[in-house]
């Protein structure tokens, strides 16, 4: 626990141990189905950032029944089952109670062989950093909420937070990643502060090589920043160094609380490229954006 991990490993014995992870959040678009397959996807991918795989998940529901029909719970389950059979998990049950204010998500079990975790802790100095989603999703989250964003910015912000990690992991596996972990609450910076601090290494990202989703910079040159990136922000704000030159609407989709982002896989400068190129032959919207500089006791970033 002390290295803030993506989920729980337990040893059963020399050739299998249990990934579990649990994770839930309220609705962040008004579709009960597409919230369905994002909160599942959000839920399956700490599995993923561990270098497992999924085996079973159990439905995690705080439902307010005097507000919401029935039939909102029941698109929402569907839409979670979506991405379930996607991942080829089994539902195994579940529970559920009354609460004023909706909720979903899963609680999931994989596995993976104790020798082959993929933990964050282990970047080594020399590695590139594979960024595997565009980031900006907590932004355009607020821009959905404020009525801003059109229909084109909605679906695309729909198709990346519910897009499984699965592929990328199973890219970073074959690879031979040294680490890993998925970018979601904490943003870009949060998660990578965590592998820095975990692998004690210096962290620097190039802030030209970081993709954003569409209008993404252009909703944050407005202020359409979530209060979870300005938390991110003052929590971050010891360990990692912004650049003078970089623009302010830049360093704060870096901060941005991103919801079902991707993942961020520290490897070995030599496989990187093959890495890279096979995320993209494979659909995978993925980019190097950034490098382990070299050693640190207490670990930080900087963009650069």
């Amino acid at each position: 626990m002390e290295n803030s991990d993506d989920a729980g490993v337990f040893k059963l014995n020399s050739e299998t141990a249990l990934i579990q992870t649990v994770d839930f959040f309220t609705p962040v678009v008004d579709s009960p189905y597409d919230f369905g397959r994002i909160a599942a996807a959000n839920s399956l991918s700490d599995v993923y950032a561990m270098g497992g795989k999924p085996l079973t998940a159990m439905n995690i529901v705080c439902f307010p029944s005097s507000d919401f029909p029935a039939s909102v719970l029941r698109e929402t389950l569907e839409g979670g089952l979506e991405k379930i059979d996607e991942a080829g998990v089994v539902l195994v049950g579940g529970h559920s109670v009354d609460d004023l204010e909706f909720k979903y998500g899963l609680s999931v079990t994989g596995t993976v062989h104790p020798e082959k975790v993929i933990p964050n802790c282990n970047a080594n100095a020399g590695d590139m950093l594979i960024l595997t989603k565009p980031l900006g999703l907590g932004i355009i989250a607020t821009a959905i909420k404020g009525k801003i964003a059109d229909k084109n910015i909605q679906k695309k912000f729909i198709e990346t937070a519910s897009a499984l990690n699965k592929t990328a992991s199973e890219v970073m596996i074959a690879s031979g990643a040294n680490a890993c972990t998925d970018i979601t609450g904490f943003g870009l910076c949060g998660h990578l502060l965590e592998m820095a601090k975990g692998s004690k290494k210096e962290i620097h990202i190039y802030s030209d090589k970081l993709f954003f989703l569409p209008k993404a910079e252009e909703y944050a040159e407005m202020g359409l920043i979530p209060a979870g990136a300005y938390a991110n922000r003052e929590f971050c704000k010891n360990r990692v160094y912004v650049s003078s030159y970089i623009k302010k609407a830049v360093a704060d989709i870096c901060f941005d609380p991103q919801t079902s982002g991707g993942l961020i896989i520290s490897i070995n400068k030599k496989n990187a490229g093959d890495c890279l190129l096979k995320l993209i032959d494979k659909g995978v919207e993925a980019a190097i954006i950034g490098e382990v500089a070299g050693e640190d006791k207490r670990g930080k970033i900087k963009i650069k």
